[in-house]
């Protein structure tokens, strides 16, 4: 059946569900029917607690731009994870879809088109530690090392509040782009289980997951809410083959792999050997909980937290037979093999603080502790040197299969305090003036791998953490602010906010932010926000070490703060420096109708980026103080390697992100026929790049930024993005059809530096389908699909393709590219069924 055969045909399932169910239906009472819509049009109408001091105050009356996503719209999506839901109801929230090395088996998300580490998380209100799994490959999260939402159990969740704004002088350091705070339901009875299944239409990816939420209160003073979820992820393949292994108009001669060693024609899978354009497979376990017991009137204590596990796994490039052959002649993979880099993780946090009203002041005093461990292995692989060494002119060497490549381990402890009070200074209300300190200790280490994976090169695909990669590092900061909300006249809304913070490493900073809002009538409201921010970098950008290989190359992640990166030029790194500018109006043109936009420009200064491919060898320009750096780093390269270099962080840019980001939302009531919530949601979203620092004197003649690295700063984000929605209610039946308009994205791409070939995502619609039947009041039926109509990106530029399919590189397997906003798997079809009591 042809592409546009399959979309009619399901398009016509579609329309037949929903023609059937307003058949079936239409003479049933609406009260419940419709409960489901309007739990969507009350999120604008929500109390939120994010972007404001204030108490009481609603998402739609918010100064400054806050979209709140209950938990209703958070359940409907097909893939049972945090991410996904929230990229699939922000525009302006993109995810992950496919991570190069461990980044795999960590996938994050940003907004805004910035960086993952420009986005605060917060749990309750409390900062979220970062996962110790930095993602270094280039790419567009590459630096990222933020919070990992996929550690929050889903149905935990009461809802989420996005602060779309620059946020620094309210909640610190990672605040520039904005803040997703996650509200932890609290309810102290009740509670659902949620079972569901999918897979992709093409075949991978099978997914289970099962989720239990219950609440319970001990007393009738205090409240306790548990949540357990289970899920399991296959890995999937999106590749072509690999032109070491078949016969090419490049690859004939009797000297090819396949005429050598035609028995790989027998191994699994082939001529497709090489997995790596593809999912990693995972089984995750993770709990949480929220309590809370009243002391008095005024006063509680409470505690939340999370704790979860983790195992994930990642094909890596295919290793042909002849690369590791003993001094006898052994040939200790005949079919060749492909390693796996897997990660065993433990990821928990723990909040316990009191908060109540005194003398009128309310305070809040916590703390809240988080720990990331991730146990890095090698599955399936083997020491190449050691095989060799250990081998005679008549006895075969030895390697282990498997190894252990070393630990990252990050962690950090916050506490606050917090104190507000109102004081009537003779305006139409009351001043709100909020002061608060905090003090946190962040601690980054890495451990070196078994003996085995970091022999000479190391271990193939991955070679363990060397001793001088190894190493514990800390720092503290303490912050105080001061915020003050006034509302002088009935229109108008004014908040100021400043920040001073004191780093152990970088020394002092101040932030500060205002926020004006006036309303002009109940049917329209102008607001906007000037503010300054920063981020300090974290540990890991600071320190991180290790060597990236692949079949034909090896590079060294250089960290800024040692002796190595000197040799380039590099002497560390210092905080980034923003500004932030936003002004937009909030609409009621008519009854239950309510719009927002708001526009926004934000300055980097000294922005912390990965730099492109540095080479020493094998590129089209090679620079000797990078061979000099690999050596002071204590690295030895695999010598079958043709490309060796290093990458390395730095400040080295200035960028300029402007864009603009629109909320509308209309319930329709139908009469007997039930009611539609429609929503439409957008983002415009720009980044250039507005300086390029001069590059080191050791680097001359080179620049540290190729177009590759650059691009993905400018060009791998979708330049808009459009979500329409309606929900439609009636009795037993709920529809929920969504259509995601994804606008262009392009990546600058060599196989040697040498070349370079762009490639692009043209413009593409998403089409996701959800329909839901309550079988009793308690039970309800779900089947849906995201990417109903299996729509896949546009395939990585040929001209490169084709450069790599004549240099028999093993580049050639990747087919689509890895900054596609919508994946590279296409459609997932899933099911769902849920209990509530």
């Amino acid at each position: 059946m042809g592409a546009f055969s399959r979309r009619a045909l399901l398009a016509g399932i579609s329309g037949a569900a929903l023609l059937t169910a307003a058949t079936e239906v239409h003479a049933q009472s609406t009260p419940a029917a419709t409960a489901a819509a309007s739990a969507d049009a009350a999120q604008v109408e929500a109390v939120i607690v994010t972007g404001t001091r204030l108490t009481g105050l609603r998402a739609v009356d918010s100064p400054a731009p806050v979209q709140v996503l209950e938990s209703s719209a958070l359940q409907r999506v097909g893939q049972s994870d945090l991410i996904q839901a929230i990229a699939q109801n922000i525009p302006s929230f993109n995810a992950q879809a496919f991570g190069g090395d461990t980044a795999n088996l960590t996938l994050s998300a940003r907004l805004r088109g910035l960086s993952p580490n420009h986005t605060l998380v917060l749990i309750n209100g409390k900062r979220r530690h970062g996962t110790a799994n930095l993602a270094v490959l280039g790419g567009p999260y590459q630096g990222g090392a933020s919070a990992d939402l996929n550690f929050i159990p889903l149905s935990a969740v009461d809802h989420v509040e996005v602060l779309q704004d620059g946020a620094a002088a309210q909640y610190g350091t990672d605040a520039i782009a904005g803040v997703v705070n996650i509200i932890l339901k609290d309810k102290g009875a009740g509670g659902s289980v949620v079972a569901s299944g999918g897979k992709f239409f093409d075949g991978g990816g099978e997914t289970a997951d099962i989720s239990a939420n219950v609440g319970f209160a001990p007393t009738d003073k205090a409240y306790v809410n548990l949540t357990f979820e289970s899920r399991w992820h296959s890995h999937t393949f999106r590749g072509d083959t690999d032109p070491r292994t078949i016969n090419t108009p490049y690859n004939t001669a009797s000297s090819s792999r396949l005429s050598r060693y035609p028995q790989i024609t027998g191994a699994e899978d082939y001529p497709y050997l090489n997995r790596i354009a593809g999912d990693a497979e995972y089984r995750l376990n993770i709990g949480s909980f929220n309590a809370g017991y009243q002391l008095d009137e005024t006063t509680e204590i409470y505690a939340f937290g999370t704790y979860g596990q983790k195992f994930a796994a990642a094909y890596e490039n295919y290793r042909v037979p002849n690369l590791i052959v003993g001094k006898d002649g052994s040939i200790p993979r005949p079919l060749g093999f492909s390693p796996e880099e897997s990660i065993t993780e433990t990821d928990y946090a723990v909040t316990g603080g009191i908060k109540g009203e005194t003398s009128g002041w309310t305070w809040d005093l916590s703390t809240t502790y988080g720990k990331d461990n991730d146990a890095v292995n090698v599955l399936n692989s083997l020491n190449r040197s050691l095989y060799i060494d250990t081998s005679t002119a008549t006895t075969p060497g030895f390697s282990p299969s498997n190894f252990h490549a070393g630990d990252f381990i990050d962690s950090q402890w916050t506490t606050t305090f917090d104190a507000a009070h109102d004081f009537d200074v003779g305006q139409y209300k009351p001043l709100t003036l909020a002061l608060g300190a905090e003090y946190r200790r962040d601690t980054y280490e890495i451990k070196p791998g078994d003996a085995a994976s970091r022999y000479k090169e190391g271990s193939q695909s991955y070679p363990g953490f060397a001793l001088t990669d190894a190493g514990k590092h800390s720092r503290t900061n303490w912050a105080i602010y001061a915020d003050a909300a006034l509302q002088p006249i009935e229109p108008l809304k004014l908040d100021a906010a400043v920040r001073y913070e004191h780093f152990s490493d970088f020394g002092e900073t101040t932030v500060a932010k205002g926020t004006a809002r006036y309303d002009f009538s109940p049917a329209l409201a102008l607001r906007g926000t000037a503010s300054t921010g920063f981020r300090a970098p974290t540990l890991a950008e600071e320190y991180y070490s290790a060597t990236n290989v692949s079949p034909t190359s090896a590079f060294v992640q250089l960290p800024p703060n040692s002796p190595a990166a000197r040799l380039v030029g590099v002497d560390g790194l210092k905080a980034e420096k923003s500004t932030n500018f936003s002004v937009g109006f909030v609409a009621h043109p008519f009854s239950g109708l309510t719009a927002t936009l708001d526009a926004y420009q934000i300055n980097v200064k000294d922005r912390i980026v990965g730099s492109g491919s540095l080479f020493g060898s094998g590129g089209g320009t090679n620079i000797p103080a990078v061979l000099a750096a690999i050596l002071a780093n204590g690295n030895v390269l695999d010598p079958t390697v043709t490309m060796t270099g290093i990458n390395i962080f730095t400040n080295g840019l200035d960028t300029r992100t402007r864009g603009a980001e629109l909320v509308v939302t209309y319930p329709m009531a139908l009469r007997d026929f039930g009611e539609v919530q429609w929503s439409a949601t957008a983002n415009y979203n720009e980044t250039k790049v507005t300086k390029i620092k001069a590059p080191p004197a050791q680097l001359a003649g080179a620049s540290l930024f190729d177009k590759n690295a650059i691009s993905n700063i400018e060009d791998t984000s979708p330049k808009y993005r459009l979500v329409l929605g309606g929900l439609w209610s009636l009795g037993k039946f709920s529809v929920n059809l969504k259509e995601s308009l994804y606008g262009p994205a392009s990546n600058w791409s060599s196989r040697n530096g040498a070349t370079w070939y762009k490639t692009e995502i043209k413009a593409a619609v998403i089409t996701d389908l959800e329909v839901a039947y309550k079988v009793t009041g308690a039970i309800k039926i779900t089947v849906g699909a995201n990417n109903l109509f299996n729509r896949y990106p546009d395939r990585v530029n040929g001209l490169l393709r084709d450069e790599y399919l004549r240099n028999n590189s093993n580049g050639y397997v990747t087919m689509y590219p890895s900054f596609s906003p919508f994946g590279i798997n296409g459609g997932y079809y899933y099911s769902k069924i849920s209990l509530d009591f």
